[in-house]
C-alpha cells in the first residue's frame, strides 16, 4: 500500500481517537473507563508474543488434525520461529532485545531438561524437533514473557524509583535460578528468596502512562500481577495439553496455586535478563499524574 493511499485510513484513525477523547472528558468516571481500556489494548500489545503462543497452543489442540503429516509440536516450534522473524522484520523486538530474550530462551530450555527429567511436568505427544524429552517450542515461552517485558516498558514509558543496586538484583536472580534446579537435593530456601525479593524491591514504584496521566504501582504489586496473568496462561496452556503435571493425566485440573510463587521468582530472573538491555531509569521529580 502507497503511503498516499493509507492517509484516509490514519485519518480516519485520528478522527475516531479524538471522538472518543471528547466522550471520555465528559465526566470522571468515563475518562476511568477510557484510560482503562487503553490500558488493556497497551497490555495486550505488549503480550504480543506471549498471546500468538498461546493462541497457536489452544487452536491446534482444537482443530489439529489427526491425520497430520507433521506434528502438533513441530508445527509450535515452527510457527514459533515465524513470529520471532516477524516481531524482528517489522521491528516490534530490536536486535538487542532479541539477544538477551534468545539467554531467556536458552536458560528455560536448559531448565526444561531438567525439570522433565525429574517428573515435575511432562510433554505428552512426539515431535522430532525436540532436545530429550523437551520439545523445542517450550524455550519459546520462556522467550515470550522476556519479551513482554522488554516491550511493556516501551509501550508504558515505564520509569522507576527507589529501584536496587543492579548488581543486587543479579546476585538474587542467580540464586532463584540455582534454587531452580538445587531443591532436588538441598533444602528449598524459596521463603528467603521470597524475603529477598521484599527487601530489594519492597521501596521501589514504577510508573507509566496508558493514556494522558502518570500513573505509580509498587514494584511489587506489578510483578505479582504479571505472575498472576502468566499463572492464567498456564492453566490454558495444560488444559489444551501442551504439557502436563503430575495429576493431570487423567483429566485436566487447575494449576497449583502454589506454582504462582515459581512464577513470580521467574518475574525477577525476566526483569533482570531485560535489564542487561533496558537499565531501569529513574522517574523524574512530580510524580504520578502530573
Amino acid at each position: 500500500m502507497s503511503r498516499s493511499s493509507s492517509l484516509p485510513l490514519e485519518a480516519w484513525g485520528r478522527r475516531l481517537l479524538t471522538r472518543a477523547q471528547t466522550w471520555a472528558d465528559r465526566s470522571r468516571p468515563r475518562r476511568y473507563a477510557y484510560e482503562f481500556l487503553w490500558f488493556g489494548l497497551k497490555q495486550g500489545w505488549a503480550c504480543l508474543f506471549g498471546g500468538l503462543m498461546l493462541g497457536l497452543i489452544v487452536g491446534t489442540f482444537l482443530w489439529w488434525p489427526d491425520q497430520s503429516p507433521i506434528s502438533r509440536y513441530d508445527f509450535l516450534a515452527v510457527g514459533a520461529v515465524m513470529i520471532q522473524a516477524a516481531m524482528l522484520a517489522f521491528r516490534l523486538e530490536s536486535w538487542e532485545e532479541a539477544r538477551v530474550i534468545f539467554l531467556f530462551h536458552v536458560a528455560g530450555t536448559i531448565m526444561e531438561l531438567f525439570k522433565t527429567a525429574h517428573g515435575s511436568w511432562v510433554y505428552p505427544e512426539d515431535s522430532l524437533l525436540r532436545i530429550g524429552a523437551v520439545p523445542l517450542f517450550s524455550g519459546f515461552m520462556y522467550a515470550a514473557v522476556g519479551s513482554y517485558i522488554a516491550r511493556v516498558q516501551r509501550i508504558f514509558h515505564i520509569r522507576v524509583r527507589g529501584y536496587p543496586p543492579l548488581w543486587t538484583t543479579w546476585v538474587l536472580a542467580a540464586a532463584v535460578y540455582v534454587n531452580f534446579f538445587a531443591h532436588h537435593w538441598l533444602p528449598d530456601v524459596r521463603i528467603v528468596l521470597f524475603l529477598a525479593t521484599v527487601l530489594l524491591f519492597g521501596r521501589g514504584w514504577f510508573y507509566f502512562t496508558a493514556d494522558r496521566r502518570r500513573r505509580s504501582m509498587p514494584l511489587l504489586l506489578g510483578y505479582g500481577l504479571v505472575a498472576l496473568f502468566i499463572w492464567v496462561a498456564e492453566n490454558l496452556g495444560t488444559f489444551a495439553r501442551a504439557w502436563t503435571y503430575p495429576g493431570q493425566d487423567g483429566g485436566w485440573e487447575p494449576v497449583s496455586l502454589h506454582k504462582l510463587g515459581a512464577w513470580f521468582l521467574l518475574m525477577i530472573i525476566s526483569v533482570v535478563l531485560v535489564s542487561l538491555v533496558h537499565r531501569p531509569e529513574k522517574e523524574p521529580s512530580g510524580g504520578a499524574g502530573q
